[in-house]
């Protein structure tokens, strides 16, 4: 599962290293080396010129300092480097490196989008030791965003009930899920999510673990719920298919490893 090693120690102010290991992200991909999926020497990067207001503190990890940083155009230091997509790294980078490609690429995004303030229009300006920005005129303050969303297991007896989001890219059977609305507590939304989608009520909430998730700045928050009463009646805004997979039953495709998903469905299996 994406998670942060534990020996990450994330950083606010610069350090002074010299020799800086760097990501560099442009909207939502990542500067790696064709070859071997290395990240950039300092020395190719000098050639972008990113100006020094783009380059951010991500912290320290197994001895050494990394930063982040953001451009506005897919320009490589060279043939040898191109741009990945994150959900194309997982399993091929290192799983505590892609999790800091995780962090750093939700704080590119942050900070590409808030150079100006969404109240007043004026320029912002890093706040000294927070993550934010502030404006220079109206001193709206601007954070990393992270959007909460419920994910639930439901079982049934042996059976648990899995679900083909109507999403482009999620052909795979997997868990519910879905965003909190504002003023939900996670279990109001559980509830509400589970009878908008499937038809369902559920109860006996338990919950089972948290991941940050980058796409796009997703907390997931996962639980598991018993069945309670209804039938099943998709939403086919956001359902194409929900079934009951018993013991007997085929088991679908699992989601990607890196998410909790998998996790939750492997601990749940029938």
């Amino acid at each position: 599962m994406l998670q942060t090693p534990d020996t990450f120690q994330p950083l606010l102010r610069p350090s002074q290293d010299s020799n800086p290991i760097s990501l560099l992200v442009y909207r939502g991909q990542l500067l790696l080396r064709n070859e071997d999926h290395a990240l950039p020497e300092l020395e190719d990067l000098i050639k972008l010129k990113v100006p020094a207001a783009r380059w951010h503190p991500l912290g320290l990890w197994q001895g050494r300092y990394y930063q982040l940083g953001w451009v506005d155009s897919t320009d490589v230091p060279g043939p040898e480097y191109s741009f990945f997509g994150l959900r194309s790294l997982f399993g091929v980078l290192d799983d505590g490196l892609a999790a800091l490609a995780a962090r750093a690429v939700q704080l590119a995004e942050w900070a590409r989008t808030h150079q100006f303030c969404g109240a007043c229009g004026a320029a912002t300006h890093l706040i000294e030791g927070e993550r934010c920005y502030g404006c220079t005129q109206c001193d709206m303050r601007a954070y990393p965003r992270i959007s909460p969303a419920m994910m639930v297991l439901i079982r049934k007896g042996d059976a648990v009930l899995l679900a083909q989001h109507a999403r482009p890219g999620a052909p795979r059977y997997t868990a519910l899920a879905g965003f909190l609305e504002a003023g939900e507590s996670i279990e109001e939304a559980v509830h509400r999510e589970v009878f908008e989608e499937v038809g369902l009520r559920v109860h006996n909430l338990r919950y089972f673990g948290s991941q940050s998730w980058p796409f796009p700045h997703s907390l997931m928050i996962a639980y598991t719920a018993e069945y309670l009463s209804g039938e099943i009646r998709i939403d086919a805004t956001e359902i194409t298919d929900a079934r009951w997979f018993g013991p007997g039953d085929q088991w679908p495709e699992l989601p990607t490893t890196s998410s909790i998903a998998a996790e939750l469905l492997q601990a749940y299996r029938p």
